[in-house]
Parts: structure tokens; sequence; C-alpha cells
């Protein structure tokens, strides 16, 4: 409770204007001072921990809440919508991140041999953080304005902040992401694709054999990591894409469902609603509104 209460202090003093920080490479800790709206995003492979507050995360429909105490893991990109909750003036949301590439993990597990019990196969999961893995991330924020200091010690902290984290409750899932002929890094390849062609026709058997794998032990695989099938999953990259253009700039709702891959206006317009809980026209009017306001 010690180093949790001393971590939230930390985290309140450097993001006194309760923004996001990035603290070193790949390290970022934020405040909140109220309960904002739903963000939709991609998440990253990454761990965060909640020094105070409750997060919630939405993925597919399924709600995960993690709170004072408590780590999630993100494995693989994953379109989310996250909110801070509990959040006040005088109790922010406060949470540590760190991003987790295979190229981070990867050079541990081959100095450290860690091994394990296969991983239930997923891409996001929340467990209870121990005193072990909290100590070197209030090592590390000790040492977040002493630039001499951070750019010296970091990479050590880090180093142990991932140590704890493999031989924690999920550790076979991070050791996941370092493996490069692992099938999470096959279907990360698939994400990838997703990703940076998702306003194109997705032919399934197509996508399985860029990653190597059968349709049906990709298919399989894949709704394992993600909780979506891949065309559910496009459908909410599509979604989350056509929501930033509407906030970001000026369009027709229909040009802007053609543009990120949907051939119906109706489909489009019935799929956002059902997504964001409004009309694409109105949500972006919505999203305007508290713009403007904020």
């Amino acid at each position: 409770m010690e180093l949790l209460d001393e971590m939230r202090r930390l985290i309140m003093r450097h993001t006194a204007d309760g923004r996001q920080r990035t603290i070193t490479g790949g390290v970022t800790i934020a405040s909140v001072a109220c309960s904002p709206e739903p963000v939709a995003t991609i998440s990253e492979p990454s761990l965060a921990i909640v020094a105070q507050g409750v997060k919630r995360t939405v993925l597919n429909g399924v709600p995960y809440h993690y709170r004072a105490g408590q780590y999630v893991v993100v494995s693989v990109d994953l379109p989310v919508v996250g909110q801070a909750l509990e959040a006040t003036r005088d109790k922010p949301f406060a949470v540590f991140s760190m991003s987790l590439s295979p190229a981070v993990v990867a050079p541990l597990l081959l100095e450290a041999a860690v091994t394990g019990p296969p991983p239930a196969f997923t891409g996001l999961a929340v467990s209870d953080a121990t005193p072990e893995l909290l100590d070197p991330v209030v090592r590390l924020l000790r040492v977040a304005d002493r630039p001499d200091d951070l750019r010296v010690l970091a990479p050590g902290y880090q180093r142990e902040i991932l140590w704890w984290l493999l031989s924690g409750d999920q550790g076979a899932l991070v050791r996941q992401i370092g493996l490069v002929d692992g099938n999470l890094a096959l279907i990360s390849r698939g994400i990838r694709w997703i990703r940076e062609h998702y306003r194109e026709h997705l032919v399934v058997a197509d996508l399985a054999g860029l990653c190597e794998m059968s349709a049906s032990s990709f298919h399989r695989h894949f709704r394992a990591a993600t909780s979506m099938t891949p065309v559910q999953f496009q459908k909410q990259i599509r979604l989350q894409a056509a929501r930033t253009l509407l906030m970001t700039r000026a369009g027709n709702v229909a040009e802007v469902g053609y543009f990120v891959g949907y051939e119906s206006a109706s489909q489009f317009s019935r799929e956002y609603r059902k997504a964001f809980g409004a009309s694409p026209g109105r949500d972006a009017a919505q999203l305007a509104a508290i713009a403007q306001n904020g």
C-alpha cells in the first residue's frame, strides 16, 4: 500500500496540469480530474498500472474494469473504448503506462530463458500488481525530473519492471509478445494488415495465408486474441476511422462512410449508431460541442 500511495503522489506531482506526460521512451503517466466521455482508440501492446481511480475498457462490447493496485496487459493491437471512472478534482484518476514491443520483450527472453505454462490465448488481461512490480515503477518515477539520473537509470528500471511482469500472473501472455514464431506474432501480422488496409475488401483465406495458417486455425486464434472475427475487427477499425474523420473535418456522412470502405450509406449509419449510440451526423455534432466547451 505504501508503494501504491507513493506511486500515486509521484504521478500527481509530475502531471500537475492534469495531462499525459512522457517520462522516457515507451513510458507515460497521466492524471484525469474528471470522468471524460468514453474514447474509442487502438490500444497497442502495453502495460498499464492504475495508481488511483478506476478505468473501464470495452472490447467488442465486453467491459473490463481495473482499479488502483491492478494492472492490465494488452498483447496485440485492439480497437477498444476506454473511460476513466471515479475521477474527481480531489481524487484524480492516475495511471502509469509502458509499451511492450517484441523488441523490448525478446532480448529478456533470450537472456533469462524464462519458461512457464502456455498462456490462455487472449489479447487483454487484468491482474493485481505485486510489490515487486510496483517497486521499480516508483523508483523510475522518483528520478523523472532528474534528466541525468533518468537517462542512466531508466533502462534498468524498465527492464526490472518487465522482469517482474514476466514472473507474474500474466507472464506467459507477455512472453508471447516476444516470440517471433508464436501464434500471437502471426495474428499480429494479420492485425497490422487489417489496420493498414481497412478500406479494402477482406478475404479471410488470403489473410490466413499471409499469416501462414489455415483459414480455420487463423479464425480460431484471431477470435481468441481479439474476441472478434477478422471481419468484425475490420468493421471496428473502419468505424473508429470514420469517427475521427467526422471529428476533424467537415464532410458528407455518406462520403465518409464510402471513404472508410462502406458501399452502403444506410449500413454505415446503422453500424455507426450501434457502435457509438448516435447517428454519424448527431455524434459529430455532439463531439464538436464537447470540444468547444472543453
